[in-house]
């Protein structure tokens, strides 16, 4: 059975031209338009509350009192997660990787500020964390709470029905768009997209979060069309992931300053820098086209930027001192 989304976004967010932008990447001036999911409102906004809409209201009709959830350090999913925790009155528990103390700032402030509890699972892959998030949940049973686990990144067939209704507002707001670009970490706002809109007009830049996202794609997004979605049919570049998910890469550090300084758009190391690369990256190459509509998904994580020294230093950096 499919529980009713629990409102937690204000929707449709807006569609917004960026000529300066589409000129810097070698793109006409009406050729790139920005989807702006960073101004989805709760906890600081971002493309994971159209999932979480769906995976809590599941956990609420099931009778749910706690959210529980994994994810790295600065996860901005962690994140929304405590937000829409603190909205409805339900108990969070995230589940990180790693140990305290590494980081004090961006998305870890705003867990504490919304009033989640914190366990630290250590140096472990995404089954440990899964596994140590089990621990929990059956801990917090046996106390007499009634958790509900959300999925990493709050990706899955049910979170990827909130990627339905962006790609259906996209439609409706930009009715020739050729091509949406979007960062692919965990695989659930893609697969939504693809599942509206059709492989081959999303291009997901992975950001190597999983070993294959291609399979997590079409995993979510086959039982939400009428075709069978495959992995080798999806349009993928997975050329931005550099020395890994938490490192600054140089294309990266460029697609920062170049959104920052031709659109005032402020972008974060891990999606969106790598989403706006993969896309400057397909323009070079010719897989988007001058005379094409494409839309960059802006998925938020502004937070992160400020939990990340190198993305933080390297911003700090480009501030220039006014002589006399």
């Amino acid at each position: 059975m499919i529980h009713p989304p629990v409102p937690l976004g204000t929707f449709p967010t807006p569609l917004e031209p960026a000529p300066r932008l589409a000129a810097a990447l070698g793109l006409g001036p009406d050729d790139l338009w920005v989807k702006r999911d960073d101004l989805t409102g709760l906890g600081g906004g971002g493309n994971k509350i159209r999932k979480l809409e769906w995976a809590v209201g599941a956990a609420l009709a099931e009778g749910a009192d706690t959210l529980v959830t994994t994810g790295a350090p600065q996860s901005n999913h962690a994140r929304l997660t405590a937000a829409a925790g603190a909205r409805l009155g339900l108990r969070v528990v995230l589940v990180l990787r790693g140990a305290p103390g590494a980081s004090r700032s961006g998305n870890l402030a705003l867990d504490g500020l919304f009033g989640a509890r914190l366990a630290w699972a250590g140096a472990v892959d995404q089954a440990g964390l899964d596994a140590a998030a089990a621990e929990v949940c059956a801990r917090l049973r046996a106390g007499g709470s009634r958790p509900a686990l959300i999925p990493f990144g709050g990706s899955s067939i049910l979170g990827a029905r909130g990627y339905l209704r962006c790609g259906a507002e996209l439609r409706e707001q930009l009715p020739d768009l050729r091509t949406a670009v979007v960062a692919l970490g965990s695989g659930g706002t893609m697969a939504g997209l693809v599942a509206a809109l059709g492989s081959a007009s999303v291009l997901g830049v992975d950001v190597g979060a999983l070993a294959d996202p291609a399979a997590a794609v079409a995993e979510f997004a086959t039982p939400l069309t009428t075709e069978e979605v495959a992995p080798e049919g999806l349009r993928i570049r997975r050329d931005q992931v550099g020395a890994g998910y938490a490192a600054l890469t140089g294309p990266v550090r460029k697609a920062l300053r170049l959104a920052a300084r031709t659109e005032g758009l402020a972008l974060d190391p891990t999606y969106t820098g790598r989403a706006l690369a993969g896309l400057h990256a397909a323009v070079r190459d010719g897989g988007i086209r001058p005379g094409e509509k494409t839309v960059f998904l802006h998925t938020g994580g502004l937070p992160g930027l400020f939990g990340h020294p190198d993305a933080l230093a390297f911003a700090e950096e480009g501030a220039t001192v006014l002589d006399g």
